[in-house]
């Protein structure tokens, strides 16, 4: 006789979820899978809101049309808790440790991409909610009070990282932190042009300045050259629609991580591009962007994408993190304000990044 879902998924839990592309999120019960040999299971202390939640539950992606009232869709990929209990198997994590989960849960271990630390590139990767895990059962995000996971996808949080400020560096930090990495941005030096002063641009410049090199802000808003210069500590600040200082700014940059989600031209930004220049798109439009060739050509530059990173890497990125002193700027809310702080992200209201107290404000219904 088969196991019943009860047998498998025994765990209840509890979170907020999107039942249609309203995005309105609300209370639900749901359940989550025993602790497994490998698995660590914890609590929800945390959890990060981005921008890719809002573009989720509300379709804005065409990739959710799934989401309807008898499959809800609950978010988070930015959670950080504490470990309540461990499998027989697991190695690196015990109860009472804090813990971390970002924006993976499942890879299929083998391929190549796999074999090289490239678990965010897997073609069979298994994301922390709006996916099916292998199991067969829908995978549920951080907006809500217990997880289960994978010890592999599981990153340990050092003990002087402040939990809240610490959420949001398991997308937003990994997504900045990776390019920079790859693509030589990491050296003392450098100049690096930051596209966008939002949930991602803050922490590029953060992670960018901790590797030495000089940054520089660009920005659509010349109200936030105080915000870059003053409080996060660019060295310099370029309004993007002012064409006479992106002109003055021609040809002196090593890289620019464009962390910018709406349309917007590349020209002025490859313009801006030393020969041998690498432009890299981390944000993710609802259009296509126009790619001017000639440019590209008349100077080897590069226009590339980067997309969150792989678990060993993660861990690498945190414990920088935790070195350096990196932490998110954020506002800390509690759950039942979600839809409101939703509103807020469209518009663009919020200093640097949500965070939700689920610890203490997700009261079951």
């Amino acid at each position: 006789m088969g196991k019943s879902a009860e047998d498998v998924h025994p765990q209840k839990a509890f979170g907020w979820a999107a039942r249609d592309s309203s995005g309105v999120l609300s209370p639900f019960n749901f359940s989550r899978r025993a602790t497994g040999e490998v698995d660590v299971s914890f609590k929800v202390i945390y959890v990060g809101i981005c921008h890719s939640d809002l573009h989720f539950i509300k379709n804005e992606w065409g990739t959710s049309d799934f989401i309807n009232a008898s499959n809800p869709a609950v978010p988070g990929h930015e959670m950080v808790g504490v470990v309540t209990e461990v499998g027989k198997k697991v190695q690196k994590l015990k109860i009472g440790d804090k813990v971390g989960v970002g924006c993976l849960v499942g890879s299929c271990r083998w391929c190549e991409n796999c074999g090289n630390n490239l678990e965010n590139y897997c073609s069979k990767l298994v994301v922390t909610y709006g996916s099916t895990y292998y199991d067969g059962s829908p995978t549920y995000g951080g907006y809500s009070d217990i997880m289960v996971v994978d010890e592999h996808f599981a990153v340990c949080i050092p003990d002087n990282m402040e939990l809240d400020a610490t959420a949001p560096l398991l997308c937003a930090g990994i997504t900045v932190y990776s390019p920079l990495r790859y693509f030589g941005l990491d050296k003392p030096g450098i100049h690096v042009g930051v596209v966008g002063l939002g949930g991602l641009g803050h922490l590029a410049v953060k992670f960018a300045k901790a590797f030495g090199a000089k940054v520089t802000v660009i920005s659509t808003s010349p109200n936030k050259k105080d915000e870059a210069i003053n409080h996060l500590g660019a060295h310099s600040f370029l309004f993007s629609r002012d064409p006479q200082q992106m002109q003055g700014a021609a040809g002196t940059m090593e890289g620019i991580i464009d962390t910018v989600s709406a349309p917007h031209p590349l020209l002025p930004l490859i313009t801006l591009l030393k020969t041998d220049g690498k432009l890299i798109t981390i944000g993710v439009p609802d259009k296509p962007l126009e790619l001017p060739v000639f440019p590209l050509i008349m100077g080897r530059k590069m226009v590339a994408g980067s997309g969150i990173g792989g678990m060993k890497e993660t861990q690498e990125m945190i414990d920088f993190a935790a070195k350096h002193d990196i932490k998110a700027d954020i506002e800390v809310i509690p759950m039942d304000y979600v839809n409101t702080a939703m509103d807020r992200l469209h518009k663009g209201d919020v200093r640097y990044r949500f965070v939700i107290d689920i610890a203490n404000t997700l009261k079951p219904a």
